[in-house]
């Protein structure tokens, strides 16, 4: 579980405790991702912490390891990539501007820096749990994407071009893998109630002096349900996926009540 610590994967970590018994928890804040886990176990189920940053190779690579051995041998034939990041920019308007997004300038890439860890590093991870599940012939993958990956927003570029990107991965993955017992789904949530989505309510409050009531209420009407949406729906969504037997399923969650699929 990617991104567990905090938000949609701090809530589908629990769903799947709740249903599995046991989850590995990572995330980039290990004290965080520990104090999830302590949370989990004292409520009945089995969960290790993990530090990972996703968009690092080291870390991928050590939190891999650390997940093999605890596995004891045994294959993670589940994978639910949450982990993610949003920031906000409006288009360069003058070439100055463009510069500072220039290859040569990735320290200051919003778009390199999304894709390395809202699109490579959910790939990575796939990538490297495949092989295992390819040979029992069973695997359960669920990337969390967003509606930015069915539309666009404005002053958020990066990041819907980065869920884009997983979602055409996923769609392109769940049919080559089809067949093999390996299925692979994506969940594409609108505007979630989560600390994530609070960084954002904060900068229209400081941007227009808006109130966090008003913000808050900004936010719920672009929900087609015209509400924010729980975390724990999400996590309902994504323990259906892991626990089915379907195959490339694209869940939109619209604040309706309602789930939606898209081919």
């Amino acid at each position: 579980m990617t991104g567990g610590n905090s938000g949609i994967g701090e809530a589908i970590a629990r769903r799947i405790a709740r249903g599995a018994g046991r989850v590995f928890v990572a995330g980039r804040n290990l004290a965080r991702a520990e104090a999830v886990a302590r949370s989990i176990e004292a409520d009945g189920g089995r969960a290790w912490p993990l530090e990972l940053d996703i968009a690092s190779a080291a870390s991928r690579a050590a939190a891999l390891a650390r997940v093999r051995e605890l596995a004891g041998g045994q294959p993670v034939t589940w994978l639910v990539n949450a982990a993610g990041i949003a920031k906000s920019a409006p288009l360069p308007r003058h070439p100055t501007d463009a510069a500072a997004h220039a290859p040569d300038a990735a320290a200051h890439d919003l778009y390199a820096e999304h894709l390395a860890v809202n699109f490579h590093g959910a790939r990575h991870m796939l990538e490297a749990l495949l092989p295992a599940m390819r040979e029992h012939r069973y695997g359960r993958v669920v990337n969390i994407a967003s509606s930015a990956a069915l539309r666009g927003y404005a002053y958020v570029s990066a990041y819907c071009a980065s869920k884009h990107a997983l979602l055409g991965y996923s769609r392109a993955a769940a049919l080559e893998l089809a067949g093999s017992g390996v299925a692979v789904h994506t969940v594409c949530p609108h505007y979630v109630d989560t600390p994530l989505l609070a960084q954002s309510i904060a900068l229209v409050m400081e941007k227009t002096g808006k109130t966090l009531q008003e913000a808050r209420a900004f936010f719920a009407a672009q929900n087609p349900g015209g509400r924010l949406i729980e975390v724990d729906e999400v996590a309902e969504a994504a323990w259906h996926l892991v626990i089915g037997d379907r195959e490339g399923v694209v869940v939109e969650l619209d604040g309706s009540g309602t789930t939606k699929e898209h081919a």
